[in-house]
């Protein structure tokens, strides 16, 4: 019976003193857990409005340059389909996945799970296109705009990813 109070009492002053441990011991200690804590938070904040503005800045240009390729110069698309030997069902069913998808990472500005979505879409589609002018063996500059929105619709996703799944 003297046994079991003894363990009570230690299991209590253990109990107690890991509570001292937790608590700051002086005000001076207090407000500097709290200070780190708060400085803590602002740099999460900050990190993610950074991230958020870049992400924003990409997926605009990423958009502009979709729409302006597939509306303002059309007409080079299909002499590109052409010259490739690609019908021209195919041509129509990239472009509406392309302005799609470009569309999509315009409303992902409000909405990431949208986002993250057209920029797997468009990343596949220009992974696609970079294969398609490895295969007829295009010199570099041509591939460079396929390879440019590859990358950058990659870092979309991710970044969007990201800040929905801190």
């Amino acid at each position: 019976m003297c046994h079991y109070f003894v363990t009570l009492d230690a299991t209590a002053i253990a109990e107690r003193e890991s509570e001292h441990e937790r608590k700051p011991r002086n005000l001076g200690a207090a407000l500097s857990q709290t200070w780190d804590s708060r400085l803590a938070i602002q740099r999460e904040q900050s990190y993610h409005f950074g991230m958020h503005s870049l992400t924003i800045s990409l997926q605009a240009l990423v958009a502009t340059s979709i729409f302006f390729v597939w509306v303002v110069r059309y007409g080079n698309v299909v002499e590109e389909f052409k010259h490739y030997g690609l019908p021209d069902w195919l041509r129509d069913l990239v472009g509406i996945l392309k302005l799609t998808f470009a569309l999509m990472l315009l409303i992902g500005i409000e909405r990431k799970p949208l986002a993250v979505a057209g920029g797997v879409g468009i990343a596949l589609l220009m992974g696609c296109a970079f294969f398609t002018h490895l295969r007829v063996k295009n010199p570099l500059f041509k591939m460079l705009p396929s390879l440019t929105l590859l990358v950058l619709t990659i870092a979309v996703a991710l970044i969007n990813y990201r800040l929905l799944n801190p």
